[in-house]
C-alpha cells in the first residue's frame, strides 16, 4: 500500500507519537479489506507504539479505530484515508497518540469546554480536496472531547449507504444521525455552529481592536500578496476574509504558477496563510463583510462592518473578496443544491460513479470537468449556450473523442427537475429551433464562470454593471484611501498570478497614500 517515499514520510512523523495506540480493525472478506489489513501492519511495523488489534466489532467493513490505549480516546475511518486523506490519517495517528495540535489554544480550550453528547459521521471522497479540513477538524474535536465521536466514510466504498442517506455531494457531516452541513468548513466554523456563544465572543473581540494602517478584505491569493507587502512596511495590517485562501481552495491542480510546476488548491493556500503569519499580520479567518463605510474626510478612517455585528476601522482599505461560482440561476437549481446540482467535479464526481450527468458551460472549466468525469461516470451531457464551445483546441479534441460524452451546443438550460429529493433530469431550450428538450439524469456540474463577490459594496465604491470593483492602474478605486485587486476588480485576466501582482501594486499604493497624508490628517485618522 504503502510506496518507499510514503513509508520515509510516515515513520519520521510517527517517531512523535507519545502515547501508544492501537489500530482496531473490522474487516472482511473483500479486496479493500485486505488492502486496510496490508495497510494496517505496514503503519504498525513503522513504530513501536503502534499496534493492530482485529476485532471485527463494527457494522462498516472494512473499517478501523485509531484508539489509545487503554482509553476511549480515538477516532474511525471507515475504508482507506488514502489520496487527500492521507494527511487526515497521519494527523489522526499523531493526534490520537497525544502529539499536541498547532490550533490557537483559545479554541483547543473551546473545544474541551463544549457539553453534550455529539456523534459525527462525515461522507467523504477521496478525490476531494475541500474533504480533509472537515475530516481532520472533527478528529480533532473528537480528540479533544470525550463527548465527541467521528467517523469518516469514503461514500465511494459505501454506496448503499450513501444512496440510503441521499448524500449527492462531500463533504457531508451528519450529526447524531441528522444532516448537520454539507461543503467545506473550518475547525472554528464547526464549533460556532455547535457553541451558541462563539460568534458573539468573537465579535466582541474583533470589535476592541484598534484602527488598522492597512486593512484588507478577503483572504485570496491578491488579499494574501497585500497584506505580505503592506506589513513589510512595518505598519499595522489586518486581513478580514470569509475563508483564508478564497477560491484557490476549490482548485485541484495548478500548472501554470511561475516557478512551480505543479501544486494544488489547498497546499497553496496554506503556505499563503503561513506566509502572512510569518509577517505579523492580525488575520481574522471566517468573518464575512456586509458594509463597507467611506471615511467623510479624506485621511479619515474608513468602516467595514461584518455579519457578526463587529465593525473594523482602518487608514486604508484593501477589497480582495474575490468571485465565485456563476449560478444558472433557473429554477429547480436551488433547490437541489448538494442533491444533483453541484460545482466541483472533482469533489462530487466519485459519487456519481455508473450515473448520467450533465455539464453546463463549454469553457475550459466545463469541459475539463467533462472529460473529468467521463472516466468515472456513465455518460456525460455537455450543454454550451452558444454555437460553439469556448475551450482550448487540445481539450476540445480530447473531448470529442471520448464515447461517453454527448455534446450539445446552442441550447439554454432553462429548468432542473428532481423527484423533491433528488435530481432527475433538466430541460434545455434549442435556441435555434425553440424547441424545449428534456434530458434525464442524476446530476448536473455547473461551470459557467464566475461572480465578484461585490454585492455588500453597493454604493460605496463604483463598480461596473458586472458588479466589478473599478480601479486605476495603481489599485485605486473611487474612493481615496480605498484599494482592490483581484478577480473582484476589472483586472481582465482572472488569474491567482495576475491576483497576486495586483495585490501588491495594491498594497504598494495603500502604503503611498499613506505617506503622503498630512500630518494632521493623520492625527485625525488615529483619533
Amino acid at each position: 500500500m504503502l510506496d518507499a517515499n510514503l513509508t520515509q514520510q510516515l515513520k519520521a512523523y510517527l517517531v512523535n507519537i507519545r502515547e501508544p495506540i492501537e489500530l482496531v480493525a473490522s474487516l472482511g472478506d473483500d479486496a479493500k479489506s485486505r488492502e486496510m489489513e496490508t495497510l494496517l501492519n505496514e503503519i504498525a511495523a513503522l513504530s513501536d507504539k503502534v499496534a493492530v488489534v482485529r476485532a471485527d466489532d463494527d457494522a462498516r467493513k472494512p473499517s478501523f479505530m485509531i484508539r489509545r490505549v487503554g482509553t476511549d480516546i480515538g477516532v474511525r475511518f471507515a475504508g482507506l484515508p488514502m489520496g487527500h486523506e492521507f494527511t487526515s490519517l497521519v494527523l489522526a495517528l499523531l493526534q490520537v497518540g497525544g502529539h499536541p495540535s498547532k490550533a490557537a489554544q483559545d479554541l483547543l480550550d473551546q473545544i474541551r469546554g463544549i457539553e453534550g453528547d455529539y456523534e459525527f459521521e462525515t461522507y467523504f471522497s477521496l478525490s476531494c480536496q475541500n474533504c480533509p479540513d472537515v475530516v481532520q477538524a472533527l478528529n480533532l474535536m473528537a480528540v479533544l472531547n470525550p463527548g465527541i465521536t467521528h467517523t469518516a466514510i469514503d461514500g465511494a466504498l459505501f454506496k448503499d449507504e450513501v444512496e440510503a442517506r441521499k448524500v449527492m455531494a462531500v463533504p457531508t457531516v451528519y450529526l447524531n444521525g441528522e444532516p448537520f452541513a454539507s461543503g467545506r468548513m473550518e475547525l472554528e466554523q464547526i464549533v460556532a455552529k455547535i457553541d451558541s456563544g462563539a460568534e458573539a465572543r468573537a465579535a466582541a473581540k474583533i470589535g476592541a481592536k484598534d484602527p488598522f494602517d492597512v486593512l484588507v478584505v478577503g483572504g485570496g491569493p491578491a488579499g494574501a500578496a497585500s497584506a505580505i507587502y503592506a506589513a513589510r512596511k512595518g505598519i499595522r495590517v489586518g486581513v478580514a476574509a470569509e475563508r483564508f485562501g478564497g477560491q484557490v481552495l476549490d482548485t485541484m491542480g495548478i500548472e501554470n504558477f511561475i516557478s512551480v510546476p505543479y501544486t494544488e488548491g489547498p497546499k497553496l493556500a496554506a503556505q499563503l496563510e503561513s506566509h502572512v503569519n510569518d509577517n505579523g499580520v492580525d488575520i481574522m479567518n471566517l468573518q464575512r463583510a456586509e458594509k463597507l463605510i467611506p471615511a467623510r474626510v479624506p485621511g479619515g478612517l474608513h468602516e467595514v462592518k461584518l455579519a457578526n455585528g463587529a465593525s473594523l476601522k482602518a487608514k486604508t482599505i484593501i477589497l480582495s473578496t474575490g468571485a465565485r461560482w456563476r449560478q444558472m440561476g433557473v429554477p429547480g437549481e436551488d433547490q437541489y443544491r448538494n442533491k444533483g446540482v453541484a460545482y466541483c467535479p472533482h469533489c462530487d464526481g466519485p459519487l456519481f460513479k455508473g450515473k448520467r450527468v450533465a455539464v453546463i458551460g463549454g469553457g475550459n472549466s466545463g469541459v475539463e470537468a467533462a472529460i473529468d468525469l467521463a472516466g468515472l461516470v456513465a455518460h456525460v451531457t455537455l450543454i454550451e449556450y452558444d454555437s460553439d464551445l469556448r475551450a482550448d483546441a487540445v481539450l476540445q479534441r480530447k473531448l470529442a473523442s471520448l464515447p461517453n460524452v454527448k455534446i450539445i451546443t446552442s441550447a439554454l438550460t432553462t429548468e432542473v427537475r428532481g423527484d423533491g429529493e433528488k435530481v432527475s433530469g433538466l430541460v434545455y431550450k434549442d435556441r435555434n429551433s425553440g424547441e424545449h428538450h428534456d434530458v434525464a439524469l442524476e446530476g448536473i456540474f455547473v461551470q459557467i464562470g464566475l461572480v465578484p463577490n461585490t454585492e455588500w459594496l453597493k454604493d460605496a465604491i463604483a463598480l461596473t454593471p458586472r458588479g466589478e470593483i473599478e480601479i486605476d492602474a495603481r489599485g485605486e478605486t473611487s474612493q481615496p484611501g480605498i484599494f482592490a485587486a483581484g478577480d473582484a476588480t476589472t483586472v481582465p485576466y482572472k488569474q491567482i498570478v495576475v491576483a497576486m501582482g495586483a495585490g501588491s501594486t495594491a498594497a504598494l499604493s495603500a502604503f503611498d497614500y499613506l505617506i503622503r497624508l498630512p500630518a494632521e490628517e493623520l492625527v485625525e485618522a488615529a483619533a
